[in-house]
């Protein structure tokens, strides 16, 4: 291909590129307006009409490209050329719209409209009878496809990984975990707004044992029973400002729980099953939630939000 071939390609693919640039958003909106203000229906008439004006503009930007492009030689040809870049490009532009509603990041506004275009220049490309042309138009293809279907998608999950992780550490301050007792683990944890709730249940399947652990903002300078007790309650403070109540429950049983001060935050576990010194032991070993610890309770989905 000659310069002077080489510079009527480029304006070529430009002219295409900048048509389709302008006429397809103008289009795409025309039809979402109208079918806004008077449904899908109302949409046919401009439809009709749209669609042959803007292959009748593709078309004209063919005409400079007469002598390097044989398709756009006549005007018959140009026309023909002018339907399969559109339906090749508008494929494309489906295929961004796809990719685009699965949350793949495709810039700012400005810079989506003039990626509406490229599909269209890109189809046109592969008309130009130039093997690097050509060439171009393959690498150009696979990197919108590879970005599309593959980096982009995974962009995207990490955002919104990333995105998780910070709507659970809004309240860091709030966020501690306990050694699990011997025997159990970690089976649900949920972060609210103004507390950390985690639940320990057996290891075993067919064994009983549960332990709760709540972090919250304190409700009190300091852990204090309250005036009025309940019958069957007893509620005690040692020197340490440590809260022991002990709740009977019929048929024999008794409910511990253990409530103190944990830096800036009230601690308390509670259980049927573990006895005070497997309590005491818990909140001994309250330490802040891990980076580690956070990214295995999201990947066995054993964690949730409360707003």
């Amino acid at each position: 291909m000659t310069s002077s071939g080489r510079v009527l390609t480029a304006l070529h693919l430009f002219l295409v590129w900048a048509t389709m640039t302008a006429a397809v958003p103008a289009l795409g909106f025309g039809l979402l307006v109208t079918a806004w203000a008077g449904g899908t229906g109302a949409t046919a008439p401009l439809f009709a009409l749209g669609v042959p004006l803007t292959v009748g503009l593709l078309a004209t930007a063919g005409i400079p490209a007469r002598t390097v492009v044989p398709l756009c030689g006549s005007v018959p040809q140009r026309l023909g050329w002018a339907v399969l870049v559109f339906v090749l490009g508008t494929l494309g532009v489906f295929a961004g719209l796809a990719a685009y509603g699965g949350d793949v990041d495709l810039g700012s506004a400005s810079t989506r409209i003039a990626l509406t275009g490229a599909p269209y220049a890109v189809a046109a490309a592969f008309f130009v009878p130039s093997r690097w042309v050509r060439l171009g138009a393959v690498a150009a293809l696979a990197a919108g496809v590879a970005y599309g279907g593959f980096v982009g998608p995974a962009q995207s999950q990490q955002r919104q990984h990333e995105a998780e992780v910070a709507r659970y550490r809004e309240h860091p301050e709030l966020l501690y975990l306990g050694a699990a007792p011997p025997g159990m683990r970690v089976s649900h944890a949920e972060a609210g707004p103004a507390y950390f709730s985690v639940e320990y249940r057996t290891v075993r399947e067919d064994g009983f044992a549960y332990v709760g652990l709540t972090v919250r903002s304190p409700l009190t300078p300091t852990p204090r029973c309250p005036e009025l007790v309940e019958k069957g309650v007893t509620c005690t403070v040692d020197a340490h400002g440590e809260m022991r109540t002990v709740r009977d429950i019929p048929g024999g049983g008794r409910a511990v729980t253990l409530t103190r001060r944990h830096r800036n935050a009230e601690a308390e576990v509670t259980s049927q099953t573990l006895e005070e010194p497997g309590l005491r032991h818990l909140l001994n070993t309250l330490h802040p939630l891990s980076d580690t610890e956070l990214e295995k309770l999201m990947r066995e989905k054993k964690i949730d939000h409360r707003l």
